[in-house]
């Protein structure tokens, strides 16, 4: 019996670039509680930016942020991984040697970016509608550091510059895409996955009572946990690889899911 469902948000809930959750979507996660079905929004996105996102209900359900580094239920924090001041300052330094790339540096309160490049500033102002501070230098940011994510507003190609991110930081942090243009510096034991786990456990859910959706390599863990995974069809490479079906539409499987509770 399924008693826990959880989906990433870009590339998967959410397509083609919204910001919105279709109304059906809306109408089947509610219902979908309704019956007793814990539902997990579980995204790269800050706390805030989730909770606009599912504003509808966003009472109704619970969130995974930041790529699992805040985890929170009915307004409790239920896990939080914080990455070193030390290591987010080389870091940051390293970023900072190459052009092109915007950071984003995520604390619980806001995300801080510089006023570098109005393209990427409006993007996450405005279209994302992020809790935002925008500051002279994020090196300066003081801590707890939840996350940091870079951007390349220009060119989808991360191949090179995330594997030589990987040779530098790979034993002290995970280092993985997340989207197209994103870059994200994850926690080792704080991911989407681990971040799940925590909430199977407060709510006395087995693993194979979860059923979970994702696209992209920061879905892994939470796709290999579950009992039954979905990858989205456009997923990125390798992916599928994880999960135990493909799917074109999340809402088609919600609603079959709750065909299967009448």
């Amino acid at each position: 019996m399924i008693k826990l469902i959880a989906s990433d948000l870009d590339g998967t809930l959410l397509q083609n670039g919204a910001q919105e959750l279709t109304p059906h979507a809306v109408e089947l996660i509610h219902r979908l509680t309704q019956k007793g079905i814990h539902f997990v929004a579980a995204s790269g996105r800050q706390y805030d930016n989730e909770r606009l996102v599912f504003h509808k209900i966003r009472d109704e359900i619970s969130y995974i942020a930041e790529n699992g580094s805040l985890c929170i239920h009915q307004g409790k924090v239920i896990s939080k991984g914080i990455i070193p001041d030390d290591l987010a300052r080389r870091i940051l330094d390293e970023i900072k040697k190459k052009p092109g790339y915007e950071i984003v540096v995520s604390r619980q309160d806001a995300c801080y970016i510089e006023d570098n490049d109005p393209a990427f500033v409006d993007h996450i102002v405005n279209v994302m509608n992020n809790t935002t501070k925008i500051v002279d230098d994020v090196r300066n940011v003081e801590g707890p550091i939840l996350k940091i994510a870079i951007a390349n507003m220009t060119s989808h190609d991360l191949g090179e510059y995330l594997r030589h991110l990987k040779d530098m930081f790979a034993s002290e942090i995970k280092v993985v895409t997340s989207g197209h243009i994103w870059i994200d510096f994850i926690i080792p034991d704080c991911n989407k996955g681990t971040a799940l786990n925590h909430l199977l456990n407060l709510f006395k859910v087995k693993p194979e009572e979860c059923v979970v959706f994702g696209d992209q390599y920061n879905d892994i863990e939470m796709l290999e946990l579950a009992g039954k995974s979905y990858a989205m069809s456009n997923a990125a490479p390798g992916v599928a690889a994880h999960a135990d079906c493909v799917t074109d539409s999340v809402e088609d499987v919600l609603e079959e899911i709750l065909s299967s509770l009448s």
